[in-house]
């Protein structure tokens, strides 16, 4: 497979925005008491303080390879949820606040892209075609990264849902589970796929990414 414009940008996109979602996740927790990311020195929107080996750069290189959609993640920014003064909440608020900066993120794309139509007969052609690429490929990269992180699997942010609905004795069982997390993601991300082929990530972004999508950019 070859590197086509398109395919760049949505990787030149891809790290600041998974910097953005892991950012928003220390600040939430810092405002909500938890100096753990700050005292980490990752409260930062330096890329490199970020950047993890494998789900920053070899993770989206394997699924470009293999065809699939280009995402990845970055090191988990530390929380110690003993710091909030209600920890179901404040994993929650957490949790959510990083797939909230890639929808923020989608909807920044979005106006760029809008805002390239106009801009054609004053700027030329040219000039809103890169705006709109970007722009669409800043809504593609965000909602991929929203979507993928709302799977209600651990450690995914999803899953800072769930702990809501539970009792004391079902959460402890609930982060016990948090062992088995990274394994279930493999199987869903490469074992299911090889065996049936069919992708269960990829069936469910075509029902979540890429209609959300199709509202947010121009017909």
């Amino acid at each position: 497979m070859k590197f086509d414009a398109q395919t760049l940008v949505l990787i030149a996109l891809l790290l600041p925005s998974i910097t953005f979602h892991e950012f928003m996740h220390g600040y939430a927790a810092y405002r909500l008491g938890d100096p753990t990311a700050k005292n980490a020195g990752r409260l930062s929107l330096n890329p490199l303080r970020h950047i993890d080996r494998f789900g920053t750069i070899l993770l989206p290189l394997l699924l470009w390879a293999s065809g699939g959609p280009i995402f990845g993640y970055a090191k988990p920014v530390p929380v110690n949820p003993r710091y909030f003064k209600d920890i179901r909440k404040g994993d929650l608020i957490t949790g959510v606040a990083g797939p909230a900066a890639n929808l923020a993120l989608a909807l920044f794309g979005a106006a760029l892209s809008w805002g390239a139509l106009p801009l054609a007969s004053v700027a030329g052609v040219p000039v809103a075609q890169a705006l709109y690429l970007v722009g669409s490929q800043l809504v593609l990269v965000n909602l991929v990264l929203m979507f993928f992180n709302l799977i209600p699997i651990p450690p995914l942010d999803g899953s800072s849902i769930i702990p809501i609905f539970l009792s004391d004795k079902a959460l402890h069982s609930w982060y016990q589970m948090q062992r088995y997390s990274f394994g279930i993601l493999l199987v869903l991300l490469w074992v299911v796929p090889m065996v049936t082929n069919v992708s269960p990530v990829s069936e469910y972004f075509k029902y979540t990414v890429y209609p959300v999508m199709n509202l947010l950019l121009p017909g």
